[in-house]
């Protein structure tokens, strides 16, 4: 599996000029193939190729302003983000309703303001230079980028444009290492808000977890009233952007990412010790797009990126040799776990409500059919281990105490 390893170098790095004027470089390249491209397919109704555009532009001052193999590398993304929107308007003309907007031909970058990504396989890196101060040197980039990987499994380096630098990914190869665990024993994850992760399992004596998602929540609220702050300074100096603002964001994102990937860190860990090789994840389809669930709550959900968290939990269970299963969790929520009711999949058009033996009655606490009260998380999060079950109507034992007292897993 490959994974990456990343470097952030800042506007203030002596290398950051040296990148800047490579990316610029690949921005006009990217253009001057995508015009190409462009015009074919608007007025003649033929699509160029790579191998094409590549016989197009190999003498062209964009396409040697660079080493080649990186040249080549930009003429190969522009190729994936057309066959992309091939791909997208085919599945656009067969279903429309699985998409939110109609797909768009690959756009030009900004003529002075654009920056196109620069990558370098591992040919076009300093093999030497490597072996003798253990850095990497891109061909045709006099700059250095520290890394404590070995070469054999380095396999490229990517550098990628931000808003407060450029972001060096160097791309390397780790073996799966499969951790004793039992396949037949599964695990549920139920994301949310409050909760990020309620995490339930079939194994005899598991104790549920619950991952705090408050911190989260915590940073998001201080990032909303610093970006108010600094919009309503650029609106009157009628401006849309800023470099603080830019910053702030920047910032937040990546303090998001950190809190994630530790989450799933501490999610997988679990699992292995507790000899789980099954790890069924609630997602549902466009869970995200048009959600009603009043101002303030649709800001704390939809800034949430549950998405990016799902694929960590994914990798990282697969690094260890857990099956990962993604199941559709409509009315997991709703229906009471204790009581098991049946568990239908949501239908627009269905003609009759859905109605279920319990309720959820307070934030954090469900009614079952006969008063016993639970965790609503780890209701939602049992359902969902019992949705993807062969045998649905089974119900788990000692869930009345193991939903009502759960642990906090530390974050």
């Amino acid at each position: 599996m490959q994974l990456v390893e990343r470097h952030l170098i800042r506007q203030h790095d002596a290398r950051f000029a040296l990148i800047d004027q490579a990316a610029f470089a690949s921005k006009n390249l990217y253009n001057q193939a995508n015009y190409h491209v462009r015009q074919a397919f608007l007025h003649e109704g033929t699509y160029l190729p790579y191998p094409a555009i590549f016989h197009r532009l190999k003498h062209h001052d964009a396409y040697c302003a660079l080493p080649r193999k990186v040249s080549n590398a930009i003429l190969i993304a522009l190729h994936h983000n057309w066959r992309g929107f091939f791909e997208g308007m085919k599945a656009y003309r067969q279903d429309p309703t699985a998409f939110i907007g109609r797909p768009k031909i690959p756009g030009y970058l900004d003529k002075t303001k654009g920056r196109f990504l620069l990558v370098y396989e591992k040919k076009a890196l300093g093999k030497r230079a490597f072996k003798r101060t253990g850095t990497l040197v891109p061909s045709g980039l006099p700059i250095e980028i520290a890394t404590q990987l070995p070469w054999e499994v380095i396999r490229q380096v990517r550098i990628i444009a931000r808003a407060d630098g450029y972001m060096v990914e160097v791309v390397y190869e780790r073996e799966i290492q499969p951790a004793a665990v039992n396949p037949a024993l599964r695990a549920a994850v139920d994301v949310g808000v409050n909760v990020l992760a309620a995490i339930t399992s079939d194994k005899p004596g598991f104790v549920p977890r619950l991952v705090s998602g408050k911190p989260l929540k915590s940073l998001n609220q201080g990032y909303n009233k610093e970006r108010a702050k600094q919009q309503q300074r650029l609106a009157h100096e009628k401006r849309w952007t800023s470099r603080h603002l830019d910053r702030v964001t920047t910032k937040r994102n990546r303090r998001v990412d950190g809190y994630l990937h530790t989450a799933s860190r501490r999610i997988i860990d679990l699992l292995v010790s507790e000899g789980i090789g099954t790890l069924v994840i609630g997602k549902n389809p466009l869970w995200k797009q048009e959600v009603r669930l009043g101002r303030r709550n649709n800001q704390q959900f939809v800034q949430l990126p549950h998405a990016r968290f799902l694929e960590q939990l994914t990798y990282k269970a697969q690094l260890v040799g857990i099956r990962v299963i993604l199941q559709e969790e409509s009315y997991t929520s709703k229906a009471s776990y204790p009581d098991g009711d049946p568990i239908p999949s949501y239908e627009a058009s269905a003609a009759e409500k859905q109605v279920f033996s319990g309720k959820r009655v307070a934030r954090s606490w469900y009614r079952a059919g006969d008063g016993r009260l639970i965790h609503a998380d780890l209701n939602g999060s049992y359902n969902i281990l019992r949705k993807s079950s062969s045998d649905p109507l089974q119900v788990g034992r000692g869930v009345a105490g193991a939903a009502v007292l759960p642990r906090r897993l530390a974050v």
